[in-house]
This record gives C-alpha cells, sequence and structure tokens, in this order.
C-alpha cells in the first residue's frame, strides 16, 4: 500500500492521520511546530486549539454542528472522542480542557503504529506521491506562495481573531453569578458553567465609547481581506452600530442576576470555562484587534472584571484559504495536481469542528483512490456532505466565504412547514435523514468506524 502524507497537524490533519492509518495506509504526518511557530500556537501539541475551547452545539437533532459531531463520532472520529474524554461542563455546548485534549490528541497519534510524525516544514508543493495539505489558517508563507503560484491566483485571505482568557480567581464574584443561558444544562454544574457579568445602561454605553476609541492593530499596506462574519473583533461589531453587541456575544436573555434578581441587565458578558480546573475563562465572543494595553483598560471596564488577571490577551491573524469551488474538484482533489488534496479550514470551511470533518474525508477519499475501492458520492443530505457540496461547487466562487455548517446548506425535505413555527419538526427531519444517509454511506467504506 503507498504512504499517504499529510501536511498540517491541526484538526483537520490529525482526523486524516487517524482515519488513514486505521484504514491500514502508512501515514507520514508533517508538522512544522514547534521549531517553525506561528501567531497564534504556544505548544508543538497536534490539534492545538487557539480560538476557543469550544465546539459549540453538541445537539445532534436541532443544531447542524451538533449533527457533524454526531456524524464523526459514528465515523470513529478521533477529535471527537477525545473531546469526549476531556469535556468541560459547558450547558448544551462541547467545551473541552485545550491542554489535555491536545496532548491526548498528539499521545494517540504518535503511539499509532501506522503513523510516523515528521516535524519539517514543507515549502513547496510535492510533485509526487499522495498527499493532503490540511494546513490550516496559518499556511506558512513558502507553502502559501508555492499553492498562489499553481493555482494563478492570490489566495483569497480574511482576518480572524482571538479572544482573551481571564484567571478565574480574579473576577469579582460579589458582582458576576454562574448560570448557562436558560439554565441550559443536565446537571447543577452545566447549569452553572458560565460567569455572567451584568452591565447597566450607563456602563454599556461608556464601554461602547472606550471600545471605539480604543488603539487597533493596523494592518500592513496592501492588506485588503476582510473579517469572517462568525469570528468578527467585537470592535468591528461595535462599529456597526451602539446596540450591535446588545443582540450579539453582550445579549442579556435567558439570564437572571443572583445578586439582583428583580433587575434586568442591560447587558451582559459571559465568561466560559476554559480547563477542567475552573482556574481559566475565556470572554465569550469577544476577539479583538485592540492593543495589549487597551484590551486590559477597556476590558477592566466591566463589572466584575476591574481587578482582572489575564492568562492570555486576544489578537488578530491573517487567514488564508483557496477557492475551493474552482480550484477543488468533487474529491476534495487540486484539479492541477490531483495527487494533492486539502482539507480543513484552508478549503473554506470555518470551525474546529468542520475542519476535522474535511479531513475526515479526505483521508476516507484518498484510502479509497489508493485501495481502488468505488466509495459513492458522500450524501449532500448529511452535515458532512453539505459542507462538502458546498465548497466543491455549491456555493458560488465570485463571492465565495468561509462557513460554518447549517442547515441552509441542506437539501430540503418535502412537505415540512417553513418559518419559525416550524423550524423543530424541519430540523429534525433534516438530522433523522442526515443520520440515516450517514450510515448507510459508512456501510459502504472500508474504513474503520
Amino acid at each position: 500500500m503507498d504512504t499517504l502524507n499529510i501536511i498540517g497537524g491541526g484538526m483537520a490533519g490529525s482526523e486524516a492521520a487517524w482515519q488513514a492509518a486505521n484504514a491500514g495506509l502508512n501515514v507520514v504526518l508533517h508538522e512544522m511546530r514547534p521549531s517553525v511557530g506561528t501567531f497564534a500556537h504556544r505548544t508543538g501539541h497536534l490539534a492545538e486549539m487557539v480560538c476557543s475551547n469550544s465546539f459549540r452545539s453538541d445537539d445532534d437533532e436541532q443544531n447542524a454542528v451538533g449533527l457533524l459531531h454526531w456524524e464523526m463520532r459514528a465515523a470513529g472520529g478521533l477529535i471527537m472522542d477525545v473531546a469526549n474524554d476531556h469535556r468541560l461542563p459547558a450547558g448544551g455546548a462541547l467545551a473541552v480542557d485545550r491542554d489535555p485534549f491536545a496532548e491526548t490528541v498528539t499521545r494517540r497519534l504518535t503511539d499509532h503504529p501506522k503513523i510516523t510524525l515528521q516535524g519539517s516544514e514543507i515549502t513547496s508543493l510535492p510533485t509526487e506521491g499522495h498527499w493532503i495539505i490540511a494546513t490550516g489558517p496559518l499556511t506558512s508563507g513558502a507553502l502559501a506562495e508555492s499553492i498562489r503560484t499553481e493555482t494563478g491566483a492570490d489566495a483569497l485571505a480574511f482576518f480572524d481573531a482571538i479572544a482573551p482568557i481571564v484567571h478565574a480567581e480574579s473576577v469579582d464574584m460579589s458582582v458576576a453569578w454562574r448560570q448557562s443561558r436558560y439554565d441550559k444544562g443536565d446537571t447543577e454544574d452545566e447549569r452553572t458553567a458560565y460567569l455572567n457579568c451584568p452591565m447597566d445602561k450607563a456602563t454599556y454605553e461608556a464601554f461602547i465609547d472606550a471600545l471605539l476609541a480604543s488603539e487597533k492593530t493596523e494592518f500592513h499596506a496592501g492588506e485588503t481581506a476582510g473579517y469572517f462574519d462568525g469570528c468578527l473583533p467585537i470592535e468591528v461589531m461595535a462599529e456597526r452600530g451602539r446596540e450591535t453587541l446588545r443582540f450579539g456575544p453582550m445579549k442579556p436573555i435567558g439570564l437572571t442576576n443572583a445578586h439582583r434578581p428583580d433587575a434586568k441587565p442591560y447587558a451582559v458578558v459571559q465568561l466560559r470555562r476554559d480547563n477542567k480546573l475552573g482556574t481559566l475563562y475565556n470572554i465569550v465572543g469577544f476577539q479583538t484587534k485592540m492593543k495589549y494595553g487597551a484590551q486590559t483598560a477597556v476590558f477592566k471596564m466591566i463589572p466584575g472584571l476591574q481587578d482582572a488577571s489575564f492568562a492570555r490577551l486576544g489578537g488578530i491573524h491573517r487567514n488564508t484559504f483557496l477557492n475551493a469551488p474552482t480550484l477543488l474538484d468533487d474529491q476534495l482533489r487540486l484539479k492541477s495536481r490531483p495527487n494533492i488534496r486539502f482539507a480543513g479550514q484552508i478549503t473554506g470551511v470555518e470551525g474546529y469542528v468542520e475542519s476535522a470533518a474535511m479531513g475526515l474525508l479526505a483521508a476516507r477519499l484518498a484510502v479509497a483512490e489508493l485501495t481502488g475501492q468505488a466509495l459513492p458520492p458522500v450524501p449532500a443530505t448529511t452535515a458532512t456532505g453539505a459542507l462538502m457540496t458546498h465548497i466543491t461547487g455549491g456555493a458560488d466562487a465570485k463571492t465565495f466565504q468561509p462557513m460554518n455548517v447549517n442547515f441552509g446548506l441542506f437539501p430540503p425535505v418535502e412537505g415540512l412547514k417553513s418559518g419559525r413555527r416550524g423550524r423543530r419538526d424541519r430540523y429534525k427531519a433534516y438530522t433523522d435523514r442526515a443520520k440515516a444517509d450517514w450510515l448507510d454511506w459508512l456501510a459502504s467504506d472500508r474504513v474503520p468506524a
């Protein structure tokens, strides 16, 4: 059997290596860290989480990303298996203790007899062999230039931002309180997984003023990339209107101030547990491009965070992705070099889970090709297939932008009500159909689930 080479040890590359190795292929996983660092990463571990510690909703009946969780679990996915082992209370979301998570993924891959980890930077597109490129949003400059040269056009790009992390002991709990929105969660630990910092109108208005006036990171001359709407810096959201944050990450609905139950907050800042010990919390939705000094000053205006100590401040970086509808075929192969597949965020999906799912799929497609297996197309009715269809031709190439999984990508189920009133039945019909179709597709695939 031929060797499969994978460039990039993030979510997509790690999942791809696991899937291919379990199918019997010899895998060489090329990861340039820690010898070559990036803006966002802090360790040399595989599958290091940098932007958030959350895989978002785990509801596999009413949420498309929860359905994607289910599909990956059904396919024997490494990322979801390790996430379950290191999950933290987070209401209805799947959040993980990020350092032990990455350490476990690294250990399981390096312990696999079919996987060889090679700590080197690949600086150009390979001409021979079978490859998956899963270098993610922080593709090295040399490899990105090689991709641009091969495709004949500049890679599209947007800016991605990271939220700050706070030491829990520095949060004033005489002001903040523990509660998940709408008390969501099956256990008391889950229902109290978030810290909430309330604002009255005057405090909110002063916070917005400071946010807008703060000193921000300036981009280099000629930088024309925009932002991905799912990860907008908080100050960019504020620039779109003074009330934008109150209807976004700072919405006060579904929360009751435990210290003043009769006083409805005008806005609420939520912090989500970031590690198992509960010693670190990240500020939900507060990714930022403010300079470090400005972040400290502005975020300490939040009631309860006036004495906050930051384990990590926020930041912004350039995120590169392909115009996949133009450049990739329906097997995730580069049309001009079919020995190379792409997976993960570089294909134009957004999010940890979506990236890992494309790694899972790319590996299974590679296994089928290398073993001469006739594998049917991935059903577009599944979460994995809907994403695949979108990036390889379903999206308009002229306006292609990174996309999270959502039910808008799925073919409609005939005979169901439209609108909000029929939404729960519609989403349940989507997920029921997807699960049946995904299991049928897995049954046609020789990769063990």
